[in-house]
């Protein structure tokens, strides 16, 4: 099984994200998923290609996405001869894209084991992509309260474009080193999470 996992899994199972320009504080998410099909894991393999979703930044399909928006709405205070932020509030909006195997009854025990593991993993993954932009969507809403006045509103708005890029780039680059991270570790992390899940089920059976 790990000759097989190695071979057939780890090319496919990079997981991406793209990001739209800015949002968050709060995330809102939704879920989708995309069909697979197939009895064994050259199958799977096949479909994951063919059918996952397709990343603009990639050029490339992949066994899972989130797509992001981040929106900021800003309250401008206009005084005698200082512009200032009076609110601010980013939120993140997430579409979270996932397969879902449809050849489960006819497969393998060791295929059925090995799909469960992995597709756990892809949703994990996918789920730290949503910690890292809310956690930077906060950072941005707390800078943007936290800017000092301007003595006009036009340059205060310049000061909050300029803001929001750079934590947005912030933002970007903690996500492509959370994928660097996740793809290099991905071969001990799977067969960690499937020994210990066959440690699991040969407990229960030494139970029964």
């Amino acid at each position: 099984m790990e000759a097989c996992l190695n071979r057939v899994f780890l090319a496919i199972l990079a997981v991406a994200i793209t990001a739209l320009p800015a949002s968050a504080a709060s995330v809102s998410r939704s879920y989708s998923y995309f069909s697979v099909n197939g009895n064994t894991l050259q199958e799977i393999e096949r479909q994951l290609q063919a059918r996952g979703p397709l990343v603009d930044g990639t050029g490339q399909r992949h066994a899972g996405a989130v797509r992001m928006e981040f929106t900021s709405r800003l309250a401008y205070g206009q005084g005698s001869s200082v512009c200032r932020i009076t609110d601010a509030e980013v939120t993140v909006k997430a579409k979270v894209i996932l397969p879902r195997w449809l050849g489960r009854q006819r497969a393998d025990a060791d295929v059925r084991l090995i799909w469960d593991t992995l597709s756990r993993d892809i949703r994990r993954h996918e789920e730290g992509h949503l910690v890292i932009a809310k956690n930077h969507a906060r950072e941005l809403e707390d800078t943007l309260k936290s800017l000092s006045s301007k003595r006009t509103c036009r340059e205060m708005e310049a000061m909050v474009k300029a803001t929001t890029a750079r934590i947005l780039a912030k933002h970007d680059a903690a996500q492509a080193r959370f994928d660097r991270i996740e793809n290099m570790t991905f071969e001990d992390r799977i067969m960690r999470l499937l020994n210990y899940r066959m440690q699991q089920i040969e407990a229960g059976r030494a139970r029964r």
